[in-house]
């Protein structure tokens, strides 16, 4: 496999520093707000499934489940050096992107589907000629 682009020292990569001061605040306040419509929904629906609206048990444990990704993306956002991979971590060097072998056949495919695609293309400009000429001639 050919690399797309030159290695890169993993430490020469820049990571978003840890969220502090106003904006730290601005993410507790939207997790608390996130959390709490949350409960508020789980609530409302949980009532509702009890109520005899079947449909609102899927919601009731929709909710929940929401509520975890909001704490999940809360942490995330103030801790984001914790996403580094042991790898990233280590200093190592890596290459950027690899692209990847495709057999002949998918070749073949390709050529094929871009001939289609022209011919089409070729076929709906006739048309639009066709219908240009059309109203010119009215």
């Amino acid at each position: 496999m050919e690399p797309l682009g030159d290695e890169v020292p993993a430490s020469s990569r820049t990571s978003r520093p840890r969220a502090r001061g106003g904006e730290a605040w601005r993410l507790h306040a939207l997790a608390l707000v996130g959390v709490l419509l949350c409960t508020a929904a789980f609530w409302f629906e949980l009532h509702r499934a009890e109520g005899g609206n079947e449909l609102s048990w899927a919601y009731v444990f929709e909710w929940p489940l929401l509520a975890v990704f909001v704490v999940y993306m809360w942490w995330k956002f103030l801790h984001p050096e914790d996403s580094a991979t042991p790898r990233e971590e280590s200093g190592e060097r890596r290459t950027r992107d690899v692209a990847p072998e495709a057999s002949a056949q998918y070749d073949a495919m390709l050529m094929a589907w871009q001939e289609h695609q022209r011919a089409l293309h070729e076929a709906q400009r006739a048309a639009d000629e066709a219908l240009r000429h059309e109203a010119d001639a009215s």
